[in-house]
């Protein structure tokens, strides 16, 4: 079973209401954090849970010390998760109203703390489903609690220290997911330093999604990837971005493309630029 898919409007819809399914709303905005609580309860896909990225999906942040968004404690996270419904043999579908990359950090969350099937994202999120005329609601979820049990995978991730002592390996595949503008430096709208780690390569997240809003097809996606990787091997690849949020879109992709599940440095630029020993670079 594949790590990454996707439902559609279409077949979501025909199975709402079946016992196992669990939908998580993931609806945010950095620029107005109670957006996504505030939309959820203004309508939602009927029996969607809502999680938060910055109350459910990240822990507190350090200043000084982590990045905007800190990988969230399992504990607490798995405790969340069961109050939705969450147990092993659950189908979760999860959306949000954006290119996906608030989805995607929950689904990539799932996948370390050991749900390795049964993972949806739905493509096109929200806005498919608004446009293929499907139902929202304001009434709340009725899932019974979940019993679904955490076993964390520390493989999937990548520390600062462990990142810098790999920077000088020519086979080394860093993909940035960023805007290009904020890639080469030349503007920096949520961290006091602008830039990349250096021997980065640029891969807009949303590069993954047609015009329609829905992913690329995967020969596509692999296209992109390879592309981006060239002759270098596919076990030192790693992804990156500003917090450790849209570089789960790429991995969601990339895992549609049949790549294997690389590591994320989870912390990425904001955790990055907090010690000031640490190299940054700017430009292509």
């Amino acid at each position: 079973m594949p790590l990454a898919q996707l439902i559609s409007t279409e077949h979501l819809q025909q199975r709402l209401g079946q016992e196992n399914l669990l939908i998580l709303d993931c609806r945010f905005a950095l620029e107005d954090p109670a957006y996504g609580r505030r939309s959820y309860l203004d309508g939602h896909i009927p029996g969607a849970h809502f999680l938060d990225l910055e109350q459910d999906l990240s822990a507190p942040v350090v200043k000084g010390v982590t990045g905007r968004h800190p990988l969230p404690d399992p504990s607490a996270l798995v405790e969340r998760l069961r109050s939705c419904g969450l147990r092993a043999d659950s189908q979760v579908v999860l959306y949000d109203d954006g290119p996906g990359a608030f989805a995607a950090r929950a689904w990539w969350l799932l996948l370390w703390l050991g749900k390795r099937d049964g993972l949806y994202l739905l493509d096109g999120g929200l806005k498919a489903w608004r446009e293929a005329g499907q139902e929202l609601t304001i009434a709340p979820p009725s899932n019974a609690p979940g019993d679904f049990s955490a076993q964390p995978d520390s493989s999937l991730l990548l520390t600062a220290d462990h990142l810098a002592q790999r920077l000088g390996n020519p086979d080394l595949t860093l993909l940035d997911a960023r805007a290009l503008p904020r890639f080469r430096g030349e503007v920096e709208p949520l961290d006091p330093v602008a830039g990349h780690i250096p021997g980065a390569q640029c891969a807009v997240f949303t590069d993954n999604l047609g015009s329609d809003g829905r992913f690329l097809p995967a020969e596509a996606l692999r296209e992109r990837f390879d592309d981006l990787r060239g002759e270098r091997p596919v076990d030192n690849l790693v992804a990156y971005c500003g917090s450790g949020v849209t570089a789960c879109h790429n991995l969601f992709a990339m895992s549609l493309a049949g790549y294997p599940l690389i590591p994320l440095y989870a912390g990425s630029w904001s955790e990055w630029i907090t010690d000031p020993a640490r190299p940054i670079a700017t430009g292509d």
